[in-house]
């Protein structure tokens, strides 16, 4: 965790250098040896750190590497406190920089000393300034052989003695303690596997491992041979390789390679193990997306990625290993409720719930006992040796993280449990807390989402993709994986969060800080706490003007200020004195109007004031100068001040409003009028929506000059203009998100002539379209179509049906035809399929073999419609099935008991029944069989 706060630090005194440079030659000069002094630190401190990871460290080496953690967090304070000096204008800010920069000097020396003497004692402890292989942690703890992985074990076998005879390579991807090893062991050491290969050979691979000695197993275990057999001491690997792929080019082989962490892996030790066409099989566990993809050679490999179990099965699996004394393994009645809420925990991972039913089949069956162990599950998930295995698997996931991801991963922690995180939220607050830099060639948003996508693959963060408008991923950590987190943050000190049940402080400082529950209450207890972060979280009492005045005095170097849904209706004027504010996000507030103080937050970068009640933007938000990111989604902000338009720095622009009394139409939609040009903003990533009309006529055309495009809209556009639209997108190659909305929906647009770039995954067209327009048909990395209000007369699932990544897709209004035909072999990665206001068709049919990975269909309303789509019990990977507003005879037709098409659905997980509130925008929901469904329909 060095890079954790060393490197923000680092670059905090690069930043520094080049401002000061000019005021004071002696002063840059002592700042120059200070950063000097951090990077001949850092690399002692990262060999502290994996020792620590590793066991291998006293109390004393922990001791310093606090000292190392509170001189980095002096020598911030030392600096942004002499920049808020110096932040105030005129002879007084004159006068207070003069003395600021003779006491930073003095500062620095002493801090310049005390850094040189940590250096020294390091030193002392045998720290080095470079790691070994032996830094690495071993993946000697593995899932258990207690895993119940009954419901894949038959597919599993399948594929190994069935099938291709062509070499096919079986990746099993998932988070840690999901069963993966367990898996794979089942089906290896199954007698009808064994006798129907000819050699098999079983290898842990783990974190730390030596190609040569897994070739000499891999030997050992396929001749039947003992290690030091002649002729392998003195062979080389080459040799080894060639003399192992020899003999099994005639063999029907199965060779195991579990617990996979490097991509590396395969690229060596592929050579070995021919494609000989007799059937054999490889089989890859890993935690890692990335390695299964580089594992596939072939259109016979195949990824199998292990999902956390169903409520049933978690059940099932604790019930049997709790209550394994009971009668029929019966859970008593008084420990149900308890029993439920540890399940829950264990977020699906088998292993877990093994582990702790393990645990507590050893209690007695008292109320009370079982009461202590719920209270301190993260205690015991620690200390407890029997939890121990389950505490290793999980961070072992977070030891091999590489240095840049571990603080990334650590801050999901400043956020409540079970919390759904926005991830480019998240991802913002990387960047302002410096744990994201930009590259060469990346902004430091493309860097982050990286980070974010390396965080997912690796199945350490779950994610929800959220396919409406604007909306990307979800993310949350499950519960475990937070405890874990916060053992890690309260160790290095990380963040602290406080409950208004429990009033603790840990450490007298700290630089992150949530509140939870009572801000009034927190406030008493961490008034002199140095917090550069801040989250307020979950309050339900309003916030008071005085209270958060107290925060800005008590917290004056604040660079992260997140009061998302809080109940605060003023913004006081002192957030103006904040001057080493970066982040401010006030989403979901009831603020009316922004301070003009605002202005005074020059190094402000992120403002967001989505969802609330702010009409306009003061004069003053134009002295921002550095202000990349700013969202208005659903604030009353129609239209910017003229001098955002210059902001040399703005990467990200959204805005748009829906109006919701008028029920869901082009109309509804409103877009940001931007006053003048807005060619001049060459940063530009993102801008949404913005109206066509608002900056007359060479709004289109100014579209030439932003180059740097990922992210359009554009609202109010007529026929002509999508003719003119083509020019200007042909230029964005890097375009990846595109939304059209025509004037009104009877306004045809004229896409034919655009060309966007092959980048683009996102389509969202709010227009009457006479057909599909061709080139849709070529997006090659389309994931997400939506086609609302386009009225087309021509079928348009035979246009869509070979795109090869798309997964979303969704008709509203778009269809005016009678028949829609999801064609055998077609829509091969589509999970989510909307069918809504199609008031004209009456058949829907699917082939067998169309749509082989939908999991959910959204449909209705359509009138016309009178019985599910033809072939839906087919549909093997379908998991939910939302009706919405459907006539009556149709919905009766899918109860249990009554209707003729239940037998089609009754195995969907999920069935729902929607119905709109009259002309509102709210909708009561029912399961399948409710009886007040039943109650509606009969009415």
């Amino acid at each position: 965790m060095a890079e954790t706060f060393l490197n923000p630090i680092i670059e905090l005194l690069l930043r520094f250098l080049a401002k000061e440079i000019k005021a004071s030659k002696g002063l840059c000069k002592k700042v120059e040896s200070l950063k000097l002094e951090l990077e001949i630190i850092q690399p002692f401190l990262r060999d502290a750190e994996a020792k620590s990871e590793r066991g291998d460290v006293s109390d004393a080496v922990k001791a310093w590497m606090k000292q190392v953690r509170q001189a980095a967090e002096g020598i911030e304070d030392v600096i942004d406190d002499y920049r808020y000096q110096c932040g105030f204008s005129g002879l007084l800010g004159q006068i207070k920089s003069c003395k600021s920069r003779f006491s930073i000097a003095s500062k620095i020396d002493d801090l310049k000393d005390f850094l040189h003497r940590i250096k020294e004692t390091g030193q002392a402890f045998g720290l080095t300034g470079s790691l070994d292989s032996s830094s690495r942690i071993t993946g000697d703890e593995q899932e258990d052989e207690f895993v119940d992985a009954y419901l894949m074990w038959e597919k599993l076998k399948g594929m190994l003695v069935e099938g291709t005879s062509s070499r096919q390579i079986i990746s099993l991807v998932g988070q840690g303690g999901i069963g993966k090893t367990t898996l794979a062991r089942m089906v290896y050491k199954d007698e009808e596997v064994r006798k129907h290969f000819d050699c098999q050979a079983w290898i842990t691979v783990s974190q730390l491992y030596n190609t040569k000695e897994i070739i000499k197993k891999m030997r050992r275990d396929v001749f039947l041979t003992v290690a030091g057999s002649a002729g392998e001491e003195n062979s080389t690997m080459e040799e080894l390789i060639q003399h192992l792929n020899e003999y099994l080019e005639t063999k029907r082989y199965v060779v195991i390679l579990d617990d996979i962490w490097q991509m590396e892996f395969w690229e060596k030790i592929k050579y070995a193990l021919p494609n000989n066409n007799n059937g054999s099989r490889i089989i890859v566990t890993t935690r890692n997306d990335g390695i299964a993809e580089s594992c596939r050679e072939s259109s016979c490999d195949h990824i199998e990625n292990l999902q956390s179990w169903s409520k049933e099965q978690r059940w099932e699996l604790f019930c049997k290993k709790a209550f394994r004394s009971e009668p029929e393994n019966c859970c008593p009645e008084v420990l149900k409720e308890m029993s439920y809420e540890i399940v829950r925990k264990c977020h699906g991972l088998p292993l877990a719930i093994a582990a702790i039913a393990g645990l507590l089949s050893c209690k007695n069956k008292a109320e009370y006992e079982w009461k202590r162990v719920v209270d301190n599950l993260s205690y015991e998930f620690k200390e407890n040796p029997r939890l121990a295995k389950v505490s290793n698997i999980l961070s072992l996931s977070y030891h091999d993280l590489p240095h840049q991801l571990k603080p990334c991963f650590l801050y999901f922690g400043v956020f409540q449990e079970d919390c759904l995180i926005d991830g480019r939220g998240i991802q913002q607050l990387w960047i302002a807390e410096g744990f994201v830099e930009a590259k060469k060639d990346k902004t430091s948003m493309q860097v982050a989402e990286e980070y974010l996508h390396e965080l997912i693959n690796r199945n350490m963060v779950s994610f929800e993709f959220d396919d409406r408008i604007f909306l990307g991923k979800s993310c949350y950590v499950h519960d475990m994986m937070r405890d874990f987190i916060l053992s890690r943050q309260n160790l290095l000190n990380f963040s602290q969060i406080i409950d208004e049940n429990e009033l603790v402080v840990g450490e007298s400082k700290c630089r992150r800080l949530s509140i939870l529950g009572n801000m009034e209450k927190a406030l008493q207890v961490v008034k002199h706490m140095g917090v550069r972060s801040l989250f307020v979280l979950n309050l339900s009492e309003e916030v008071s003007k005085s209270s958060l005045v107290t925060v800005f005095e008590n917290f004056k170097l604040l660079k992260i200020l997140h009061l998302v849904d809080v109940p605060l209706h003023v913004l006081p004027k002192e957030v103006g004195n904040l001057i080493c504010l970066k982040h401010l996000n006030l989403k979901g507030t009831k603020i009316q109007k922004l301070p003009k103080s605002i202005g005074k937050l020059r190094d402000l970068q992120y403002l967001n004031i989505s969802n609330t009640l702010v009409h306009n933007l003061p004069k003053s938000i134009g002295k921002l100068r550095n202000l990349k990111n700013l969202f208005l989604f659903n604030s009353r902000v129609r239209e910017l001040p003229v001098k955002i338009n210059k902001f040399p720095n703005l990467q990200q622009l959204g805005s748009y409003f829906i109006i919701e009394k008028i029920g869901y139409s082009i109309n509804s939609w409103t877009g940001l009028k931007i006053q003048g040009e807005v060619g001049c903003l060459h940063n530009l990533e993102t801008i949404l929506m913005i109206e066509e009309d608002s900056g007359g006529a060479s709004l289109i055309k100014d579209l030439d000059k932003l180059r740097k495009l990922r992210k359009l809209g554009i609202s109010k556009l007529t026929r002509e203009d999508g003719r003119k639209l083509g020019s200007s997108l042909k230029k964005m190659q890097y375009l990846e998100n595109l939304y059209l909305l025509a004037i009104n929906e009877d306004e045809v647009l004229d896409l034919a002539p655009i060309c966007p770039p092959p980048t683009l995954s996102f389509l969202s067209l709010h227009c009457r379209l006479e057909n599909i327009p061709c080139w849709i048909s070529n997006l090659w990395n389309l994931q997400s179509l939506h086609l609302f209000f386009s009225r087309l007369t021509d079928e348009p699932l035979k246009h869509l049906k070979n795109l090869p990544n798309l997964v979303v897709l969704t008709l509203f209004g778009a269809y005016d035809g009678e028949e829609l035909h999801c064609e055998e072999g077609g829509f091969r990665k589509l999970k989510k399929l909307s069918l809504r206001d199609l008031n004209g068709f009456n058949v829907v049919k699917m082939d067998v073999g169309t749509l082989p990975q939908l999991e959910s269909l959204d449909l209705g309303p359509c009138p016309q419609l009178k019985e599910l789509p033809y072939g839906i019990e087919c549909l093997s990977n379908l998991k939910t099935l939302l009706v919405r507003d459907m006539p009556r005879e149709f919905v009766l037709d899918l109860q249990p008991g009554r209707g003729s098409d239940y037998c089609k659905i009754k195995h969907l997980p999920s069935v729902l029944f929607s119905y709109q509130r009259g002309s509102t925008s709210k909708y009561d929901q029912y399961k399948l069989g409710d009886p007040n469904l039943l109650d509606k329909l009969e009415k």
